[in-house]
């Protein structure tokens, strides 16, 4: 099962990072075959090549390669060998440094115009969200005193619709990072519509690398799904003791429940431990005893037994709203999303460089498998979704002017711009070094806070 549930992530992470690669290196193999550069190699993954053939007019060789975590393009160069003397206006060193320029941002443009593409699916097909419905908030936290209610939804964050749970937390996180408070308006149970203030200046901008929404005393609403089971899974603790679909539990160790929450929590709590179940089947009462499984989750070992709560129709829709728009309107919305989300992560990583955000934010290809096995068994749009948001990431990344990224060789053209000339060699390889270290560093802080999460849960 474990063994099963490692190659899920895996393959996800490996489908993920195939597309992503793909993408970005084929945006910059088409702009540069249209400003006319001989393309030599388009490899995906870095090492000995695994598989290799040739294509196309120019005998192109297209590789997997060993190591997966990136690829390039090898295009004709001076300066790496010596060119025949028919194909030297075809070398990218001879490009005028605007058509080079071109070239090398299109790797970067072509995983933003891939977010932009995904979610226009996404919002053209239509997707379920959950509503942005609260929870009774803690007492005395921020939220319970700005008057938050048991079931409020979210119309308004300071003054931005919102419709769904995750625009809410967008909203409300570009708030924080800000260091704004928090206007909503809400629709309370009853109908009344309400403006409430939540502080949040108390709340350090460091803590968007947790769980920033309850720190506010925020929570999703939790729905009261009667205790009735409608998935038992194969070869589960729940199929070995003979429960069975459409079973509804009335009490746990003689304790009377009346909602999923309170059954669940039962056996959460019960990890190798005996529990009695006493439920209704076919008007019987029957009690059925179950030792849940120990599974380790977020640090914590917890109990599992392999059932999963019926479906009620006037819950979920109470809980759930579909996001469709037009061709037309859910290509606005991709582009908005995709570069307010590209804005966002700049500000982001200079708030991390001058120490008002923590490098804690910062993950690694451990995360990054783990998110992406997570999304993936969430189902496709949660995937899809997933996709983007590393597409945008990936985009906004390689644009950083760091050497050795395409930010970098853009650094070196406006450079070379302002001198009137090429930089020497010496200057483009103290360069390379210093990105090199720098990108050596940004690994050793992610692959850190992979193995801390791993650890702390």
């Amino acid at each position: 099962m474990i063994q099963t549930s490692i190659f899920w992530y895996l393959g996800a992470f490996a489908v993920a990072l195939g597309v992503l690669i793909v993408v970005h290196e084929f945006g910059h193999y088409l702009v540069a075959r249209w400003v006319g550069v001989k393309v030599l190699r388009f490899s995906v993954g870095f090492g000995k090549p695994l598989l290799s053939r040739r294509f196309g007019v120019d005998g192109t060789e297209w590789v997997l390669a060993a190591f997966p975590l990136g690829g390039y393009v090898k295009m004709l160069d001076e300066r790496e060998e010596p060119v025949a003397p028919e194909d030297q206006h075809r070398a990218f060193n001879r490009l005028p440094v605007g058509r080079r320029a071109l070239v090398v941002v299109a790797g970067p443009v072509a995983n933003l115009l891939l977010a932009i593409l995904i979610y226009w699916v996404l919002f053209v097909g239509g997707v379920n969200e959950i509503r942005p419905l609260l929870g009774a908030p803690p007492a005395g936290s921020a939220a319970a005193l700005a008057g938050i209610e048991d079931g409020d939804e979210v119309r308004r964050v300071s003054d931005v619709a919102v419709a769904t749970l995750h625009e809410f937390r967008w909203q409300l996180m570009k708030r924080i990072a800000d260091g704004q408070p928090v206007r909503l308006e809400v629709t309370n149970q009853r109908g009344e519509i309400h403006y409430r203030t939540i502080a949040t200046e108390a709340l350090d901008p460091a803590s968007l690398d947790g769980d920033f929404v309850r720190k506010l005393g925020l929570s999703p609403f939790q729905p009261k799904f009667k205790p009735i089971i409608g998935v038992v899974a194969e070869n589960s603790v729940a199929a070995g003791a003979g429960l069975a679909a459409g079973d509804a539990v009335r009490a746990v160790d003689g304790v009377a429940i009346s909602t999923w929450a309170q059954l669940a929590n039962a056996i959460r709590e019960s990890a190798e431990k005996p529990i009695t179940l006493e439920l209704v089947r076919g008007g019987m009462l029957r009690q059925v005893q179950v030792v849940p499984k120990g599974v380790v989750e977020s640090g914590k070992t917890i109990g599992r037994i392999g059932i999963g709560v019926e479906d009620q129709p006037e819950l979920r829709a109470r809980m759930m709203v579909e996001v469709r728009l037009g061709p037309g309107d859910a290509l606005v919305r991709a582009a908005d999303q995709t570069w307010d989300t590209s804005i966002f992560s700049l500000r982001m990583i200079g708030r991390m460089l001058i120490g008002e955000q923590s490098w804690r934010n910062i993950s690694g290809p451990v995360t990054i498998a783990d998110y992406a096995g997570q999304s993936a068994r969430l189902g496709l749009d949660h995937f899809l979704k997933f996709l983007a948001l590393i597409s945008i990431s990936l985009g906004v990344l390689n644009l950083l002017p760091i050497p050795i990224l395409d930010g970098g060789h853009l650094l070196y053209y406006f450079l070379e711009v302002i001198k009137g000339g090429s930089l020497s060699e010496r200057a483009m390889e103290i360069g390379q070094q210093i990105g090199i270290g720098l990108l050596a560093l940004l690994m050793a802080f992610a692959f850190f806070n992979d193995i801390n999460r791993l650890i702390s849960g």
